[in-house]
């Protein structure tokens, strides 16, 4: 004779089943109309995904790409995730693996390294859009973007180059990569064109956020007499600081840091992405968004230069502000007319000639007047 099972194991059974109807019918974060409401319409949330390499208060890098998801955070129909320190691994394809299995449909992987995971993560789900930050390369479903920060980092240079008495600058860099690298020779060409005689010392650190390293590169660079620090790092803060300590001048980078530096700070380049992320997202949305490799520029409004510090006098202002003016309308590739020379003084862009996007950003060399080497 067969026993009859417990009234609560029943109850259970009925709960298990309700959540996993539940759960089956919300995991794409799909807001059903109420079926009690007689509406025949239902209203579409979309979910964006953010990967970010460090934090997002970092002062910097991920700060400036968090305040672009903010933006989008406040479009209609439209909720955001993100997870920070996703390092430049397999763990991130695993971050956007979790981020697509709670219903992302379109994904920002913001690092430079977070590429190749994007590409992996991309093949597997071609309904799932992403947009990499800083790329060189697309496929059928995720484009790249990026702004050519180089133009501001020109202009910085100016400001650097005018305010220095020692003709010294340090620059304090993560990685040897092409984009860094062209943010060097573009500063140092644009503290060049104020200061004919001016050096640049470059220090690589090797990671894109260490805080000891940063503040122990900017001691180094101050103990040679340089005046005027700044950097690419993801997180620029230590390095002003330690500039501001040490009583010398920094520019920043990515955001505007002038509150850690108020004696000393000079200007930055600085991204805003809180025009751009909302629109990819809608052309994601409205299946309009072809994949590519995507740059814009100084006229863009993607690019641009924090508020001048105290130290820049007016008649500095005065030049810095006519050639940006002139990078954004009739020539934005001011910084990088020839001829310019690398260290060896070797000719790498000729007299006149204006060069690529392509070819800027695949530079290996550093301009004449940079003093460091290349790590390998």
């Amino acid at each position: 004779m067969r026993r009859s099972l417990p009234r609560w194991l029943f109850l259970l059974a009925g709960v298990f089943a309700v959540s996993a109807f539940a759960m089956a019918c919300g995991g794409g974060g799909d807001d059903e109309g109420d079926s009690d409401s007689g509406s025949s319409s239902a209203s579409k949330t979309t979910t964006v995904g953010f990967l970010y390499v460090g934090t997002i208060d970092d002062g910097g890098y991920n700060q400036a790409a968090y305040q672009g998801e903010v933006a989008v955070s406040k479009m209609a129909g439209v909720k955001t995730i993100h997870a920070e320190n996703v390092p430049e691994t397999a763990e991130a394809e695993r971050v956007m693996e979790q981020m697509i299995q709670q219903g992302a449909t379109i994904i920002f992987p913001t690092s430079f390294g977070h590429l190749d995971p994007a590409l992996n993560v991309a093949k597997k789900h071609p309904d799932v859009t992403f947009f990499h930050e800083g790329g060189l390369k697309s496929s059928d479903n995720l484009g790249t973007f990026f702004g050519t920060i180089w133009q501001t980092e020109y202009l910085a240079g100016m400001a650097a180059g005018s305010a220095s008495k020692t003709a010294k600058l340090g620059f304090v860099v993560a990685f040897p990569i092409s984009q860094t690298l062209l943010n060097i020779n573009a500063f140092h060409l644009g503290a060049k064109s104020v200061n004919p005689s001016v050096t640049t010392t470059v220090v690589f650190t090797g990671n894109w956020c260490d805080p000891a390293k940063n503040a122990e590169a900017t001691q180094s660079l101050v103990s040679q007499g340089i005046d005027v620090i700044t950097q690419h790092q993801d997180c620029p803060v230590p390095v002003i600081q330690a500039a501001e300590k040490a009583g010398i001048m920094s520019v920043g980078y990515h955001v505007d840091d002038t509150k850690f530096a108020p004696n000393g700070w000079l200007t930055a380049a600085v991204w805003d992405w809180t025009k751009l992320f909302p629109d990819l997202v809608t052309q994601a949305i409205n299946k309009t968004y072809k994949p590519a490799v995507q740059r814009f520029f100084l006229k863009d409004g993607v690019v641009n230069l924090a508020p001048y510090g105290p130290k820049v006098p007016a008649d500095v202002k005065t030049k810095i502000d006519t050639a940006k003016t002139t990078m954004a309308g009739s020539d934005p590739f001011l910084a990088f007319i020839g001829p310019v020379k690398d260290q060896k003084g070797n000719v790498v862009i000729a007299a006149g000639t204006k060069p690529t996007i392509e070819f800027l950003e695949s530079i290996k060399w550093l301009a004449e007047g940079v003093v460091g080497t290349i790590p390998n």
